[in-house]
């Protein structure tokens, strides 16, 4: 006889550390390589005077991640399902697409910083390195249910505290950085405006959006149908709607805190030593080991290769559920190949094309500003539809959002438009 699982949604009976979930997953996997590639420029370039930016983003990812997992809680359906279902299938299909794209660019460069940081770190072939990160990562999301992979990305967002065991392997000035937080030198020009923006757009990207939601969903059908979306079981609401709290705020906490100590590395580190232009997490870390040494270094690169472990399956993922939910075809990890054929082959497919572009003579630095480009052009109005979306007594029953939580996701949408509008008011400055 099968055992029943605990349901996590019970806090009576579940460890914290079971409680934490898709958020805490969704939180680690936004620092991802390209991430870590777009804190170190902002740390080398400008010291400790963008950290403030990472104080900003924190309760706007807060906001926007959490309402994304209510989505999924409360109807059991994804984003992409639901931006099909009120606004059409072709604003789904042009979401998608620009999901994908972004994803897959992410992707490629994601996959080479790995096996650039493995070669930094013990030499040999960094593509045969980074063609092997490629196939254990999509290898294990198709043949191994999500049930027994999950834990293992948990258990991977550990591999984040390499950047705040960095900075302690380092002198800090921390009067200075305190300093810069509170009372930073903010310089009027069209760089500046856009390492801000590099930092808002890394850290609220549409791929984080449909994945927290679509692990939500997985979630439901993955508790011998105990949980169900709670527009069908209210009585479930308070115990999950505090789970998922928890849970967000947990993993978007860890999240910036990591993004904070990478700036604050480069700062105390590049920055100060007229290091300035760093192009890529892994030059990051090589430019570590002159200025800071080899445990360091080491510390850095390692780092890059856990949190790759971890996103390049959410950003495959991400692109994956989205595809298979605009065309109504059926999705889930947790689900056979047969039975979801095009939900693998979009993960395939994501995998084996980001893999490629780095068979392709394509600059990885204006590879990862389109995608910047894209990611937060497409950010705002999903964003605006997932706010309308859930604020509707039709589509979220009794769960509409509160009042605060309202507040705080159209602010976080606001703030990703004054965003674009920046990004293009400096086009090609």
């Amino acid at each position: 006889m099968k055992k029943p699982r605990k349901d996590a949604d019970k806090p009576q009976s579940t460890p914290i550390w079971r409680r934490l979930s898709a958020g805490l997953v969704t939180g680690a996997a936004d620092d991802d390589p390209s991430g870590i590639a777009t804190y170190s420029q902002v740390g080398a370039a400008y010291g400790y005077n963008t950290m403030w930016s990472v104080l900003l983003a924190l309760p706007l990812m807060i906001g926007i991640q959490m309402i994304s997992a209510r989505i999924g809680r409360v109807t059991g359906a994804g984003v992409a399902t639901g931006l099909r279902k009120r606004y059409g299938r072709w604003l789904a299909y042009a979401v998608v697409a620009a999901l994908l794209v972004a994803n897959v660019i992410n992707l490629g460069a994601d996959i080479g910083a790995m096996g650039a940081a493995l070669k930094l770190l013990v030499g040999g072939p960094a593509f045969a390195y980074t063609a092997a990160f490629v196939l254990l990562s999509i290898g294990l999301q198709v043949f191994v249910p999500f049930k027994y992979y999950s834990p293992f990305l948990k258990v991977l967002t550990l591999s984040l505290f390499a950047y705040v065991a960095t900075a302690f392997v380092i002198k800090v000035p921390w009067h200075d950085v305190l300093r810069g937080v509170f009372l930073p030198h903010i310089t009027i020009n069209d760089k500046y405006a856009m390492a801000i923006v590099a930092v808002m757009g890394t850290t609220i990207s549409p791929y984080l959006f449909f994945w927290q939601a679509a692990q939500e969903v997985e979630e439901v059908r993955d508790t011998d149908n105990r949980r169900k979306p709670l527009k069908q079981a209210p009585a479930q609401g308070p115990d999950a709607l505090q789970r998922i709290g928890l849970d967000t705020v947990t993993g978007m906490l860890v999240s910036e805190i990591v993004a904070f100590f990478i700036i604050l590395t480069a700062a105390v580190v590049l920055h100060a030593h007229g290091k300035t232009d760093i192009t890529s997490s892994a030059e990051a870390a090589a430019a570590l080991r002159p200025l800071a040494g080899r445990f360091a270094s080491a510390l850095f690169a390692a780092g890059i290769i856990g949190t790759g472990l971890l996103a390049v399956p959410v950003l495959a993922g991400s692109a994956a559920f989205g595809v298979a939910e605009a065309f109504k075809e059926p999705s889930g990890l947790e689900r056979k190949v047969p039975r979801a054929k095009l939900f693998y082959a979009v993960l395939i497919l994501a995998g084996a094309l980001g893999l490629a572009l780095n068979m392709l003579p394509i600059d990885p630095v204006k590879a990862l500003y389109w995608s910047a480009v894209i990611n937060g052009v497409a950010a705002v109005p999903i964003m605006v539809a997932i706010m309308i979306f859930s604020v509707s007594l039709r589509d979220m029953g009794k769960f509409v959002l509160p009042p605060w939580l309202q507040v705080l996701g159209w602010i976080a949408t606001l703030v990703m438009a004054a965003a674009a509008v920046v990004m293009f008011a400096t086009w090609g400055r």
